[in-house]
Order: C-alpha cells, then structure tokens, then sequence
C-alpha cells in the first residue's frame, strides 16, 4: 500500500474504506471486515454517520495490529465550541474501541469550528490522536483556520471527481502543506460517470474499470481516496489501483470532463449551510 505523508510525519494511505451511508450497524461491520479482509488500512467514520461502534467491532475482531490500521472519524457541527469538541471526541473514541484515532477531522466550516478546532490542537498535543484535519473546508475558511490558530490541518477532505476536479484547491492546498483527500471520488454515480465514453475508452486502453481510472487519476494528482461500496468484489477492484499508470493524454482527457461544481449539493449556497449547521444526528 502507497501511503502519502502529512505536514507533521504521520503516513497515512492512498486508499482507504469509507463507510458513509451505511447506516445498518451489522452491515457496516461486515463492510468493515471484508475491506480490512482486502487489504485496506485506513477505515474512515464520523460521529454523524452513527456507525463508529461497527468500526470497532470489525477492528477488534480483526486480529490484524492497531498501529497498522490507520482511523478516521470526524467531529459534528453540533459538537463545535472547546469542551463539546472534546466531550464528543471521548464519545467517539469510547465507540471506537480504542485508546487513539489516527485522524480527527472538523466536519464541515459552519458555526464555533475555532474552538473546535483549538480543542482538536489540545486532543493532538496530549496525543490521543496521531494528527488533525478538516472536510469541506474551501480555500478562504481554510486561510482563515490554519493562519489564525497554530496547527495548520494535515489533511482537508473534499469532495474531488471527474465533474468537480478542484484545481484552485489542490494547488492551495499543495502551496502550504496540506493533504488532499478525496471524498465522493465517483461523484456519487451522477451523470452516469461510470458509463461515460471517454472513462470507458481510457478503462479499456488500460484493461481496467472506470472506477480504477478515475481512482488512479485522483492518486496521480497527490490525493488521497475513501471510495465506500457494501460489495466485496467491488472493494477488491477499487483497491488494485497500483498495478498502472495513466499517461499525459489520459491525464489531460479526463480533465476535460471538470464542470467546474458539485453535482451533489453546493457547500457555499445558504440554503445548504442552513441544512447542514442544523442538522442533528442524535
């Protein structure tokens, strides 16, 4: 397994699980099992998604080491403000099973992320979590969060695919240290972007899918990726990503496709902040 490595040393992998919306708790620890069973080492949860406890189970039943499986989980907007913050995160680490996260992520820019964030500096510093990111966060929230407070992120999760590429934040993220990472990296199967022709014709010149270029293409560019699926086989394909290598001309095909916005919601449109700094998971 590739791994890529964050501004403070921590190696986190190329690849990893990610088990949003699968709301059943059996079922996502079955989703669990069968991808640390492939091969993945990084699982990424969150609060929100109401399935770390499934996270645990899978990774306790495992039996593979804890320093060889690299977690994710987030932090919830209603959670925000220092003392929440660090209330929720003992939440979620009593959930997860475990005496340390490898990853704890703001979720999303909306209300008191700073003193969230100066109690994820604090969670980091005692070193119960191995390093501190964000989601969502676009170029000016994440300006603001990294040059007014004193850990800058070491990772920013943001939803990257062939119809939303996000150059302007790769390059940004890039000037100051910050991992890409890529959240709906199929762009939730919109626009049919597993049959478009021109990933069909790239899929066949490499005898690949489309979901493995458009993984390899992400990965090509310094992201990191978190596809989720609840099939097995398909875990399996989206793992063997490693074995090619898409030329210029594939590069830049595939760049042609950018619409320039998400065809899933629109973090900067009010109404949708209005959603989301509302949104209660318990």
């Amino acid at each position: 397994m590739e791994r890529i490595t964050l501004n403070n040393g921590v190696k986190m992998p190329v690849v990893g699980f990610g088990v949003y919306q699968i709301d059943d708790l059996n079922e996502t620890e079955r989703c669990a099992s069968d991808a640390l069973d492939v091969g993945y080492r990084l699982i990424d949860t969150a609060a929100c998604y109401r399935n770390e406890e499934a996270v645990g189970a899978a990774i306790a039943k495992s039996g593979i080491k804890r320093d060889e499986i690299f977690v994710t989980t987030k932090l919830w907007v209603q959670d925000y403000g220092f003392e929440p913050a660090l209330k929720a995160f003992e939440t979620s680490r009593k959930k997860l099973g475990l005496d340390y996260v490898d990853l704890y992520l703001v979720h999303k820019p909306y209300g008191d992320y700073y003193g969230a964030w100066r109690a994820l500096e604090k969670l980091y510093r005692e070193g119960v979590v191995r390093a501190i990111g964000v989601t969502s966060f676009w170029n000016e929230r994440l300006a603001d969060l990294f040059t007014c407070n004193e850990v800058t992120p070491a990772v920013n999760q943001i939803e990257t695919n062939v119809w939303r590429q996000q150059w302007d934040a790769d390059a940004f993220m890039t000037k100051h240290g910050i991992a890409r990472q890529a959240w709906a990296p199929f762009a939730e199967g919109k626009n049919d972007v597993f049959n478009v022709p021109l990933l069909r014709e790239i899929a066949a010149k490499h005898n690949k899918s489309t979901a493995q270029v458009m993984l390899r293409q992400l990965i090509q560019r310094g992201f990191s990726v978190i596809p989720k699926t609840v099939r097995k086989s398909r875990m399996e394909e989206n793992f063997d990503v490693f074995d090619f290598t898409l030329d210029d001309s594939d590069m830049a095909a595939i760049r042609t496709l950018d619409l320039g916005k998400s065809l899933i919601y629109d973090e900067t449109d009010p109404e949708t902040a209005i959603w989301i700094a509302g949104y209660k998971y318990r």
